[in-house]
């Protein structure tokens, strides 16, 4: 992925955002992000570089942890600028406010990436498997009714069901857009 590529399709998502949720119904949320790719916090071996942009879709809440949690599945995508390991990915999210403002988020689920399964280069990491265990935490603020600003991170591994397991961490800012 192209970094003017990259760029372009994040700001068209920005405009896009308010027509989204009329095309695609249930649709709840609208995140997108810039994150540090490869950041040594969980997985200490970092041998990919650059940024990803990532984009999330966040569903109607499923209504079962009760009325001071949200449980909303999922989908996204993150690409990377330099060619290193992209991803496709889905779970779910459980969310709670904190404060008024205030937010926390927690999801697990899965995703299939574009990197490396077992060939080991010195700017690749060999994942051990194309599907990989997911968990990410981000912590929110409410900017406006509908806007929010958080730090997001999340993991991505193969939780050691394969002999490579690096796993790769991820840091950044998103920006979010509930309906």
């Amino acid at each position: 992925m192209r970094v003017p590529f990259a760029a372009f399709g994040l700001s068209l998502g920005l405009v896009a955002t308010p027509a989204l949720s009329d095309t695609l119904p249930g649709i709840s949320e609208v995140r997108l992000g810039v994150l540090a790719h490869d950041v040594p916090l969980i997985a200490a071996d970092n041998r990919e570089g650059g940024i990803d942009l990532n984009a999330e879709l966040l569903f109607a809440s499923l209504d079962i942890l009760g009325p001071r949690w949200t449980l909303r599945p999922h989908i996204g995508l993150q690409g990377n600028t330099t060619d290193d390991t992209s991803q496709v990915y889905a779970g779910l999210t459980a969310g709670r406010y904190l404060t008024d403002v205030v937010w926390g988020a927690a999801s697990v689920g899965g995703a299939i990436h574009n990197g490396e399964t077992s060939d080991r280069t010195e700017d690749r990491k060999p994942f051990g498997s194309r599907i990989l265990f997911r968990l990410a935490l981000e912590l929110g603020v409410d900017v406006t009714r509908n806007a929010s600003v958080s730090v997001y991170f999340d993991h991505e591994s193969n939780a050691f069901l394969a002999e490579d397991n690096p796993g790769i961490d991820n840091l950044g800012i998103r920006v979010g857009w509930r309906f």
